[in-house]
This record gives structure tokens, C-alpha cells and sequence, in this order.
């Protein structure tokens, strides 16, 4: 089968596999860490300043992140970032086993998590095109979202189990053991060297950073996609992260088994992309394809906030599931394909700042306005505002001719 042909180079294979347990084990976590906090302080604003204080310190130093993952050797870098996140959550456990945990605790240890992930991101998206032939990169992105989104399907329906039966600290304790079995699966991989000997590096950080930065800006289709991602985003990512806890609650009460379905739906969305895109040697009109589905991903969060039967909701996550994968992957390919090797790292690492750069606010302002105007109005001006945006992009000839 086409869309295992990435599985034949053991390298990739340990990889994948490391990532699912991995993403399984946060799957988890993620569920069991909206409702600890929903029960702890029953505010979205809660929610919201965790997100704040995981995205701002990650924001912080992802360029350095995405420097150090071109100078040094990425195995190394991704092996330490597992080890102290599982160091990180087993703690976060610990403390919730013994009632201990306290919001503030919560909000130090995110920011741990994000610094950490900062060094992590940059260095696993830049580290597949030296381990998988250019023809299968389409296939081993899409392999990455299948395995990402299957512990999703399976993740929340685990994780409301656990919760009802264990409580918050054994699901906790679980995420950090994914940790350490990808940590192993790092391990067995082969050493990767530096793209470059830091001890013969003649140029600094920062020298670096500007060679990045002007890659990025030598390109319409980078620079204005980016710009729109940093915008929408406080609009679109916004109130589906920080408010949609208290949005299954205002609607259905508090029962994490809905906010584990609709997850879980959302999901089955995204793996239904990823394996149609799996069989696609190579994606055509990139640039219509990207931003047709970010548009859809908007709509569908307009459709969340309407008064409409579950099933529709249900539906518009599924949905949104699939246009989201469609846009990470088609994104994810060009950028392995247009930018050299020795700079995708840093490229990366900017196009992650950029495009999260103000989701801190997003996250603030959605659980804010949640709180006080309710969940539901958030979800729709967030979708009406994003999709605006994003169909601002499709005018630029420079979006549309990309192929």
C-alpha cells in the first residue's frame, strides 16, 4: 500500500511510532487538563491563561529553537525535549495524586512545556526531509497526521474512561510515560549529524536569523501567509481552544463525555484528509488548496456557535477536522520543498512565531468575552472575522499561482 511507503526507512518508522504514543499520551493530557481546570475554577479566562502561558514562552524562543536545530544535530535536540516533558507532566501528576496541584502550578509547569517545545517543533518538521526520499513527503507528512489523529479518535473516549474511573493525576501519569517511550524510540534512531559544526560556524545567531528572515520575505506566498495566520489566528484557533470547554457545557452540561466526542469527531475528520492525501505523490494548487480549506475551517467554526441540533454540530467538527489536516499538510510539503534544507529550521521556527504569534491574546480574548457574553457569540464573530481574513489571501495572484 502507497500510504505505508514511507514505513520501509526504519528511521521514519521509529519516528512515527514514537510520535503516536506520544501524541496519544497528549491526548490525554489535553482532556484531562481542560476539565481539572474547568472543575478547579470553572472559568474559560483559567483555560485561556494556561494556553497563554504554554504559547508565550515557546513564542519567546522559537527562533533561537529553530537556529539551534540547523547548527546542531536534531536526534539530540528532540531527545532532550522528551525527556524534560516527561519529567515535566510526571510532576504535574504527582501533585494532582496528592491534591497538591494548584493553578499556579499548572501555569509554571505550561511554560516549561512551551520553552521545551520551542527546541522540539522546529527540529522534528525539519528533520523528515533527511530521513525520507523527496518523493514520499507527501507520505510521511501524512503518515504524521494519521498517527496524530488516530490517538485523537482514540485519545478522549481513553481519557473520559480514565478520568471517571482514576481521576486527572493517573491520566496525567500516562502522558508522561508516551514521553519516555518516545524518547526510546529517539534513542534507536541513527545519529543525525549538525547540519553544520558549531565550533566552525563563522556566522552568529543573529546573522543566522537574517538569512532566515530574508528567505522567508524573498517570497510573496511565505511573508503574506504567515501575516494572514497571525491575524486570523486570535480569531479562529482562539475561542476553539480556550472557550470550547464552556462551550459543551453551556449547550449540553457537564458531561466530558460530549467534549470527548466532538474531539474525537474532529479527529476522524482529519484522518479521513490525511489518508486521501497520503496516496498523492505530490499536491497540486497548493495555494487555492490551502486556503479553500482554512476558509472552511472558519465557516465551521461559525456553524459551532449556532443554536442547531447536535448532530449538525457534530458535523461541523468533523469537518473542520478535515480542513485543518488539508491545510497543515499542503502547508507543511511546500515548505519542505521550496525551502533548502540547511534553512528549513529556521523558516520553521518563523513560521511558527509568526503565525502564533498573537494567539496569546486570542486565547485571552475568547476566554474573557466567553465568560461574559457567553461561549457560543465568541464562536461566531470568530468564524465570520477569520474567514473574512483568509478570503482576503485568495486575491493575491501570488496565492493563487502556487502549485
Amino acid at each position: 500500500m502507497f500510504i505505508l511507503s514511507a514505513l520501509t526507512h526504519r528511521s521514519f518508522a521509529l519516528l512515527w511510532s514514537g510520535q503516536i504514543i506520544s501524541r496519544l499520551g497528549d491526548s490525554l493530557f489535553t482532556i484531562a487538563l481542560a476539565w481539572w481546570v474547568l472543575q478547579k475554577t470553572g472559568s474559560a479566562t483559567a483555560m485561556g491563561i494556561v494556553l497563554i502561558c504554554s504559547t508565550i514562552p515557546m513564542l519567546l524562543f522559537l527562533l533561537l529553537g529553530g537556529v539551534v536545530g540547523d547548527r546542531w544535530p536534531r536526534v539530540r535536540l528532540m531527545l532532550g525535549s522528551d525527556l524534560i516533558r516527561a519529567g515535566v507532566v510526571i510532576l504535574i501528576a504527582f501533585l494532582a495524586f496528592m491534591q497538591w496541584l494548584q493553578l499556579w502550578e499548572v501555569f509554571v509547569m505550561s511554560a516549561i512545556f512551551g520553552t521545551v517545545e520551542a527546541f522540539f517543533y522546529p527540529a522534528y518538521t525539519a528533520l523528515i526531509p533527511e530521513i525520507v526520499p523527496g518523493d514520499l513527503l507527501p507520505n510521511a507528512n501524512s503518515l504524521r497526521s494519521i498517527g496524530l489523529q488516530a490517538a485523537q479518535i482514540v485519545g478522549p473516549a481513553i481519557a473520559a474512561a480514565i478520568i471517571a474511573l482514576g481521576g486527572t493525576s493517573l491520566t496525567f501519569a500516562l502522558d508522561g510515560v508516551s514521553f519516555l517511550f518516545s524518547a526510546g524510540c529517539v534513542v534507536a534512531l541513527p545519529r543525525v549529524a549538525a547540519l553544520r559544526n558549531p565550533a566552525e560556524v563563522e556566522t552568529g545567531i543573529l546573522q543566522d536569523l537574517h538569512k532566515g528572515i530574508i528567505t522567508v520575505l524573498a517570497s510573496p506566498w511565505l511573508w503574506l501567509t504567515l501575516l494572514i495566520a497571525c491575524v486570523s489566528t486570535i480569531f479562529l484557533v482562539g475561542p476553539a481552544e480556550a472557550a470550547l470547554p464552556l462551550l459543551v457545557k453551556q449547550r449540553f452540561g457537564a458531561q466530558v463525555g460530549y467534549y470527548a466526542l466532538l474531539t474525537t469527531l474532529s479527529a476522524l475528520g482529519s484522518l479521513l484528509a490525511a489518508f486521501w492525501l497520503g496516496h498523492v505523490k505530490r499536491l497540486r494548487r497548493r495555494g487555492p488548496l490551502t486556503y479553500g480549506a482554512w476558509l472552511l475551517a472558519s465557516l465551521m467554526l461559525l456553524v459551532m456557535g449556532l443554536q442547531i441540533p447536535i448532530a449538525l454540530i457534530a458535523l461541523a467538527f468533523f469537518v473542520q477536522g478535515m480542513s485543518f489536516t488539508t491545510l497543515g499538510l499542503a502547508w507543511t510539503n511546500s515548505l519542505q520543498e521550496f525551502v533548502p534544507s540547511d534553512l528549513l529550521g529556521r523558516v520553521s521556527s518563523i513560521d511558527m512565531l509568526v503565525s502564533s504569534g498573537l494567539l496569546p491574546i486570542g486565547y485571552g480574548l475568547a476566554g474573557i468575552a466567553a465568560d461574559r457574553f457567553g461561549a457560543a457569540p465568541i464562536f461566531i464573530l470568530g468564524g465570520v472575522i477569520a474567514a473574512s481574513i483568509i478570503a482576503l489571501g485568495l486575491l493575491h495572484p501570488a496565492i493563487r499561482k502556487v502549485d
